[in-house]
Formats: C-alpha cells, sequence, structure tokens
C-alpha cells in the first residue's frame, strides 16, 4: 500500500491536475480520470482511452470489486494519499492514470459518405462545465464526433473529464481542429452555427442532412469569419424562446440542436 504524502505516485498525479496540467498531460501522455462513474465506463469500454494505472482506497476496491483488474497496473493507497492525489472535495477512494488517445483528424474520413452525418464543433469554447456537459449530450443523442478549434479548453482536464460523466469513451473526439480543415474532410455537412442574431430557428432545418453543429465562445460567441471559411458556407440558426428569458446557458441552447438534429426525418 503507498502511504507516503511523498511518493513519486503522488508527484506524478499532482503534475498532471495542477495548474501546468495541460502541458504536463501533452507531454506525458497521459491523463487522470476520477470517480466511480468515469472508471467504470473506462474498464467496460472497448475504444481509447486505456487505462494504465489505477488507484484504490480499500472502500474504492471495494466499489470495484465485479471487474478483474489483472490488465491493469493497481496500487493500494491510504485514503490520505487518495485526498492528496485528487482535485475533489469528496474523493470516491477511485483515480486512474490513462493514456491520452492522439487520434488523426484524417480518421473522420471514414464517416464522411454516411447519410445525416452529426458533428459538433467547439469553437474556443473556455468553460470545462459546458465542454463535458455538451459532450454527455452529444453522447446521448448518438453524436458521431465532437471536434474542439485550437484555443479551445483542454477536453482532458480534471473538470472536464468529470462532467462528462464517462461520456469521454463513448465518442470520437478530435482536438485543435481548424474548420476549414474538418471541412475537407467532411465536404458533404454543412455547418450550423448557433447564434442569438440569426433569423432561421433550428426547427426549420430539414432532417435527414449532414450537419456540423458549431457552439461557439461563452462570452464571444463566433464570428464566422474567423471560423476561416466564407460566411455564405455557413447556416446561422437560433432557437425560438417564448418565455421571458433573454437567452439560454451555452451548454443547455447546445443540448437543445442536439436533440432537435438527433431526430428523424418526416416521413
Amino acid at each position: 500500500m503507498i502511504e507516503s504524502l511523498h511518493s513519486p505516485h503522488v508527484a506524478r498525479v499532482k503534475a498532471l491536475i495542477g495548474s501546468r496540467g495541460v502541458k504536463e498531460r501533452r507531454e506525458s501522455g497521459f491523463f487522470i480520470a476520477e470517480g466511480l462513474q468515469a472508471v467504470r465506463e473506462a474498464l467496460t469500454s472497448k475504444g481509447a482511452p486505456f487505462i494504465k494505472s489505477l488507484y484504490l482506497t480499500n472502500s474504492g476496491m471495494l466499489k470495484l470489486s465485479e471487474f478483474d483488474l489483472n490488465e491493469v497496473d493497481l496500487f493500494e493507497v491510504s485514503d490520505a494519499v487518495m485526498a492528496e492525489m485528487t482535485s475533489t472535495v469528496t474523493p470516491q477512494g477511485i483515480l486512474a492514470l490513462c493514456v491520452l488517445p492522439r487520434p488523426e483528424i484524417s480518421d473522420l474520413s471514414t464517416l464522411a459518405t454516411k447519410a445525416a452525418l452529426r458533428i459538433v464543433y467547439l469553437h474556443e469554447i473556455q468553460d470545462p462545465g459546458n465542454a463535458g456537459t455538451i459532450l454527455r449530450t452529444a453522447d446521448a443523442m448518438g453524436v458521431d464526433a465532437v471536434v474542439t478549434s485550437p484555443g479551445s479548453v483542454d477536453m482532458y482536464s480534471p473538470k472536464v473529464v468529470r462532467a462528462t460523466a464517462g461520456s469521454l469513451w463513448h465518442l470520437r473526439l478530435h482536438e485543435s481542429v481548424k474548420m476549414e480543415e474538418l471541412l475537407k474532410i467532411i465536404p458533404t455537412a454543412t455547418p450550423l452555427l448557433l447564434s442569438s442574431h440569426a433569423t432561421t430557428s433550428i426547427f426549420e432545418i430539414p432532417r435527414g442532412k449532414s450537419f456540423i453543429s458549431v457552439f461557439g465562445n461563452e462570452a464571444r460567441g463566433v464570428d464566422p469569419e474567423k471560423l476561416g471559411i466564407s460566411p455564405s458556407d455557413i447556416t446561422s440558426v437560433t432557437i425560438p424562446m417564448s418565455g421571458r428569458a433573454e437567452s439560454l446557458n451555452l451548454s443547455s441552447a447546445a443540448s437543445i440542436v442536439i436533440f432537435t438534429l438527433s431526430q428523424p426525418a418526416a416521413g
């Protein structure tokens, strides 16, 4: 059992979740997943990302008793060590060191011929809670892939991973991809930009076609020209609201758009 707060394991984990975590994650090729839900999905998923090492307290060990853990490096730790390693206030006694996936954006070309393709594109989104919630909604609604732009939040940061509630293991995810690059690979998809200034309702968009749903920065939104494509190549849509609220939280608005586009074509 690891009981020392000065263990190299503790230092390694803290570096991955600390203030310089983004740089550390990219250089080391690892990220941290905390809690029962995330680790359960990682253990049952047949795709990436994979668990390299698993750190469990005695209570954490009991929570995962149904799983065969022989294929991962397993370390039992004290409650004090787990508290030192985690970024949550009340640790569940379960923490995994996972291999950071490095998929090629060209891999999406296998989807290019699919009918009614649905991709979510996050442009310079900064809030980890919004990013994680949108990814979780995309998973629930059967979205084919989530792609982020350069300058977006790190999708493997502890807060984003936690907000996805395990959906990180169910989706194709590509980071730091320019829209023009994405459109070269998926030329059949129409970009849809959620905008409060649009006049076209999301409910007017025909089903059964391929779309890239674009959601912008929480504070600035998205200037179509900053996407690196012609404004004429993107369709701006809005969510009609009959109530008195002036606007919706980004993740709430994205959920409505993703759900609407997931509905089958009429007839």
